[in-house]
């Protein structure tokens, strides 16, 4: 008499149309078996069979499920075209503006908001930007512990650039794109700005840990209407990305590690921190006291983390004086006062921007006093403050 019998198969689905999957279902699989009234019974499988097995399968499933995290790493989720970079609001959030800082000289015709912390070195990078520039802005400080500020947006880091357009507000993350971004809206006179954010489109991915995480696709780029202006060249734009990038990947990880490397030192910069945030003003007492303490403590942690994960000598500041030797370096190489020339370019906005985030703290003292940077930096900080226009509270 003949029979069935039906087993359940693991599949592993490499060719899913979003993520690489492992999906387990039943798939009857047939097998004939001589069956009779006087059944021979079967002799009972060894242990070392059994072990045998064991590890046959569970290297069959840990290899696909390793081939599946693999992939995964490494698999764009999603592609949102503009994506979290670049959305629209119909209306500006309901957030008190803290400051208001006017150049009558703009003729930029840009009205821009900059969501910020005062020294989170990105937050400098674009206010340097600005500021060189002699655009008028708007700041709203965020509370970095409550962020409450934040409640409107889904992107929840800083900063973040709204910017009034035709159909509402524009709204912009990312510190290298908004910089890219508005350098290329300033090079074209008639240039339209959600136009030119399109051309930085973002992408979902999961890193090597799993992670999931945003990358900006295009963000140290310029966009150029026909060609490249004739006071520029592409060497010359190669070179200012280089050091675009080197400062977000390399010069800004050797900060907190220093600014935090001890108690005392913690403590002195969230301290400081307050002041030029105006936190008395802007936040109640407890809010302040929450953040300046939690902020220091929790800050204290992880700079010690921060400084295993990018690899830092144990002598914290000697990380930080190497990097910025290879950047005077590269500046004195020029023969002229910033890596632009006469006049500095986002490469010197950008260095100058990280730095200018520790400019009260300790270990930016140490810093001038134990290498050359401050030839370069004063008179960088004299040029961008010289186009600031007039903060109004």
């Amino acid at each position: 008499m003949a029979g069935f019998c039906v087993a359940r198969r693991i599949v592993v689905s490499l060719f899913s149309p979003k993520r690489f999957q492992i999906r387990a279902f039943a798939e009857p699989i047939y097998c004939k078996a001589n069956l009779s009234t006087n059944p021979i019974r079967a002799k009972p499988p060894s242990l070392l069979f059994l072990t045998v097995a064991s590890v046959g399968a569970g290297a069959v499933l840990g290899g696909g499920y390793s081939f599946y995290l693999i992939q995964t790493a490494s698999t764009p989720v999603s592609n949102e075209g503009v994506g979290t970079t670049a959305t629209l609001l119909e209306h500006f959030p309901d957030v008190s503006i803290s400051r208001k800082i006017y150049n009558a000289d703009d003729t930029s015709g840009l009205q821009l908001t900059l969501f910020q912390y005062p020294t989170c070195p990105f937050c400098c990078k674009v206010r340097a930007f600005l500021n060189y520039y002699g655009i008028s802005y708007n700041v709203v400080e965020v509370n970095p512990v409550l962020r409450q500020q934040m409640g409107w947006s889904k992107y929840k880091k800083v900063p973040i650039l709204l910017a009034k357009v035709e159909d509402g507000y524009q709204q912009l993350n990312d510190s290298s794109m908004i910089i890219s971004a508005l350098s290329s809206y300033l090079l074209e006179s008639q240039g339209n700005l959600s136009e030119i954010v399109r051309c930085y489109p973002s992408i979902s991915y999961h890193d090597d840990d799993g992670k999931l995480k945003d990358e900006v696709v295009n963000r140290y780029f310029i966009m150029f209407n026909d060609e490249i202006p004739k006071n520029r060249n592409k060497e010359e734009l190669e070179e200012e990305r280089k050091w675009r990038k080197w400062a977000d990947s390399v010069l800004v990880h050797t900060l907190s590690p220093n600014v935090y490397r001890t108690r005392a030192e913690a403590f002195q910069a969230f301290h400081w921190f307050s002041e030029v945030g105006e936190w008395d003003r802007l936040f109640s007492s407890w809010e302040r006291n929450l953040i300046v303490y939690a902020g220091a403590y929790a800050m204290l942690i992880i700079g010690k983390r921060l400084k295993k994960r990018h690899n830092l000598k144990d002598d914290v500041r000697q990380s930080l004086y190497d990097e910025c030797n290879y950047w005077m370096k590269a500046v004195q190489k020029k023969n002229t006062p910033f890596l632009g020339g006469k006049q500095p370019n986002l490469g010197d906005l950008a260095v100058y921007g990280v730095l200018s985030s520790i400019e009260g703290c300790d270990a930016f003292q140490d810093l001038l006093e134990n290498t050359k940077i401050g030839n370069w930096y004063w008179p960088m900080k004299q040029l961008v403050q010289s186009n600031t226009g007039v903060v109004i509270t």
